[in-house]
């Protein structure tokens, strides 16, 4: 099938007429195209955001609440078609999708929806001065969002609902990799009453539709979710132009066990933490630090449990792994399994091979692999791999794994794992992460704010944070006569 370009309303082909290959990674074959944007397609976009900006902007919250609302409800309505749709463009079990990725793109716009309604904003009195001063948040204008392909709708949404609920239009690109359910939410769109050019969904390469957005002169903010050398790369072009910049880029996750952990709720969850998504998420806890005294224990429990999981069709109920996005990306995380055999202090504890699963030979499948290391300044510790891979070290001391665990480019997220509330607050206290889960893993709560330190990125999504960023602030100072 072919995918279209969404803009003013309307599904339309690329104006130059090139199209690109979407592949299934389940099966390894091309199952339809997708528009190959470029910058004439991003400006008929801008142009279509332009002309419904000043309606859209001054619309009643109300109205923009029920909106948002009814796209809500039409992603709930579809959710077996949508999950079904992602599954099959990103490879992830369906199961997955259907408990997590739709239902979480859904709450996202009931979310905004709401926040719209409730997002207020300061006002202070200059006692002695005779003066009040107020803020006004106003909608930026026309904004760019660019989202990743591991959580396509899930994120896509995480960046258009809170633009929407501002008062912004969005000129909005998904991954080229997982496109289609990005194209469904049109459909959703134009059913629940969005006037027409407040969101355009343009397709196509980073380098080109990609590149036209960030660098285009009226767009006037960026969020963006993806690698940490596309987020250096946009920063780059749209710092000089004055754009706002939010950029939720990569991870290197540590996931510290104490002794002292619940140790079955632990062992449960950082097999989740692991390998969820085919270890395709950037908050997915890759190194794996386990307090010396347990760590025997623990590898031996983990490397069985590890064996247990099934990699397998995407469509299947009992496969906890489906396949991975591309051949290119799965090759990218061989390479570094390969390391494993060619740097010193490095053991493969299991896994690491292709997986050929009966029916869909041509899949970009792979085991969940397990590497012990020595050292967390190698290779595996330092750099995002961005799959099923985890590394275990064993640590002695509090103060050892805290700098272990900082000892890294990055700081989006930790996880920690003890019953010791003063050991939990000093920890937290200092590891260099924007999220910190303690005795858990991805419990979010939407109001929070998102995003990293270091070159995980710059701001904060979620919540007010996202509404903050999609606005400006106008500070108005009346002075009055006794």
């Amino acid at each position: 099938m072919r995918i279209q370009n969404y803009i003013a309303g309307e599904f339309t082909d690329p104006i130059s007429a090139q199209w690109l290959d979407n592949y299934n990674p389940s099966e390894g074959v091309v199952y339809g195209q997708i528009p190959n944007s470029n910058q004439a397609d991003v400006e008929a976009a801008y142009k279509a955001a332009e002309r419904a900006f000043p309606g859209w902007s001054r619309s009643a919250l109300e109205e923009r609440s029920r909106i948002l609302s009814e796209i809500s409800r039409g992603i709930q309505e579809r959710l077996d078609a949508l999950a079904t749709a992602e599954a099959k463009d990103n490879g992830k079990p369906l199961t997955l999708a259907k408990q997590i990725d739709i239902p979480r793109a859904a709450a996202n716009f009931q979310f905004f929806a709401n926040a719209a309604t409730q997002f207020s904003s300061e006002s202070h009195e200059t006692v002695g001065r005779n003066a009040v001063n107020f803020t006004l948040r106003k909608p930026i204008g026309v904004v760019g969002c660019i989202s990743p392909w591991n959580l396509p709708l899930y994120l896509f949404t995480w960046k258009i609902a809170p633009a929407l609920a501002a008062g912004n239009c969005v000129v909005a690109k998904p991954s080229e990799v997982t496109p289609m359910t990005a194209y469904l939410l049109g459909e959703i769109c134009n059913e629940a009453g969005l006037p027409k050019g407040v969101l355009n969904i343009v397709h196509g390469l980073g380098s080109t539709a990609g590149q036209a957005i960030i660098s285009h002169p009226n767009i006037k903010a960026i969020s963006f979710t993806g690698g940490t050398a596309t987020g250096a790369h946009i920063a780059r072009t749209a710092a000089p132009m004055f754009k706002k910049l939010s950029l939720e880029l990569g991870g290197k996750n540590p996931n510290i066990i104490f002794a002292d952990a619940d140790y079955d709720k632990m062992l449960a969850t950082t097999l989740r933490s692991s390998f969820a998504n085919q270890g395709q998420i950037c908050l997915c806890g890759s190194r794996i630090f386990v307090e010396a005294s347990i760590y025997e224990r623990f590898k031996t429990d983990f490397i069985a449990k590890v064996k247990e999981l099934k990699v397998g069709d995407p469509f299947s109920d009992t496969s906890n792994l489906g396949a991975l996005v591309s051949e290119e990306h799965r090759n990218k995380v061989l390479s570094y399994v390969a390391l494993a055999g060619q740097e010193s202090g490095m053991k493969l504890l299991t896994g690491g091979n292709k997986v050929v699963v009966k029916g869909k030979e041509g899949g970009y499948y792979m085991e969940p692999t397990v590497i012990e290391v020595t050292s967390n300044k190698c290779t595996l510790n330092q750099e995002e791999i961005f799959g099923p891979v985890v590394t275990l070290m064993p640590f002695t001391s509090e103060e050892e794994v805290l700098e272990m665990a900082n000892d890294v480019p990055y700081g989006l997220s930790a996880t920690l794992w003890t019953s010791n509330l003063s050991r939990t607050m000093r920890m937290s206290q200092y590891l260099q992460a924007g999220i910190i889960w303690v005795n858990t893993w991805l419990l979010r709560d939407l109001r929070t704010p998102f995003g990293g330190m270091k070159a995980s990125g710059v701001g904060r999504e979620g919540g007010l944070e996202a509404l903050r960023f999609f606005t400006e602030p106008k500070n108005v100072c009346i002075q009055y006569d006794e």
